[in-house]
Formats: C-alpha cells, sequence, structure tokens
C-alpha cells in the first residue's frame, strides 16, 4: 500500500498531519539535518516498513558540486550515498515509535557507482527495506537520474 494521503507522525506529544509529498519542512522535523547537509528536497512515496522515494534536485550552486576542468560541474559519490542514507533515514524515522531517536549508518555493503551526477539533473531516490528488527535493519538503495542507475548498494543501521 502506498500512502498518497495524510501520514501521521508524532510531533512533540501530539499528532501532526503529513501529506505526501512531504516537502524540505516536514523532512526537517524527521531528520536532525540541516542546510547545507539536509540532501532530501522531496518525498514522493512511501509504504512504511518496505520502501520510499525521495527527490534531489541538483542545483547548479550547489557547495560540493566537483569541478574538474573542462567537465561540467558534478556531485561527488559520497554526496549521492548520502542522499540514499537520507531517505533511508526519512522512513525508519518517521515511524511515531521513533520519533526522537537518531539512527546510525553502521555499515555499506556492494555500494556501487554507476555513473556522474551532474548540476541540473533531478535525482529520484529509492529505499526498501531488506531486514527491520526494533534497534537494527538493513536497508537497500538506489538513485537514478533519466530511469538510469546512477549508484546502488545496501546499508545497515542501527536506532539510539
Amino acid at each position: 500500500m502506498v500512502v498518497s494521503g495524510s501520514l501521521g507522525i508524532i510531533l512533540s506529544g501530539s499528532m501532526t498531519p503529513l501529506t505526501l509529498p512531504l516537502e524540505y519542512e516536514a523532512i526537517a522535523r524527521i531528520l536532525p539535518h540541516r542546510y547545507p547537509f539536509l540532501l532530501v528536497d522531496r518525498i514522493t512515496e512511501l509504504e512504511p516498513d518496505r520502501r520510499i522515494v525521495g527527490i534531489k534536485n541538483v542545483a547548479h550552486n550547489e557547495s560540493f558540486l566537483a569541478r574538474s576542468p573542462g567537465e561540467p560541474p558534478a556531485v561527488p559519490p559520497t554526496i549521492l550515498t548520502e542522499c540514499v542514507a537520507q531517505v533511508g533515514a526519512i522512513l525508519i524515522l518517521s515511524k511515531p515509535e521513533n520519533q526522537g531517536k537518531l539512527i546510525l549508518f553502521r555499515g555499506m555493503e556492494r555500494v556501487r557507482f554507476r555513473r556522474p551526477v551532474y548540476a541540473g539533473d533531478v535525482v529520484e531516490i529509492e529505499a526498501r527495506v531488506k531486514r527491520l528488527r526494533s534497534r537494527m535493519g538493513q536497508l537497500e538503495g538506489f538513485a537514478r537520474v533519466n530511469g538510469q542507475v546512477v549508484v546502488d548498494g545496501a546499508m545497515t543501521f542501527a536506532l539510539e
């Protein structure tokens, strides 16, 4: 079941309804990250305990863009990995029982960078639950630009 209407998240002791797509303000209520480290612009799909889809619009003025002479500015692979991790964290932290907890990424496996991402690209990021326990789990994630996979891999996390 894809949640497309209201999504309830407990914030500050009361139920605050959120509706998809989740925009920057709603995302900032879930993740502890702030500009310039909050890398997710929008959440478009959410299936609790299963999968999530988010968007990152790569602007030309992003401070992290790598600039090489004669080549267009590109997103470093580590930033793409962090984008996938943040989308996965939103999936886990959006559950009411995880409100106020920290998510710590414990490791990454089989991460592959398939092609560069340039300024002006729209990156669609998806994370799926592989294993989920009360305090630990594993997500598989990937990012696409124009339908082509640019990064994929698995991440292990713990909740504190």
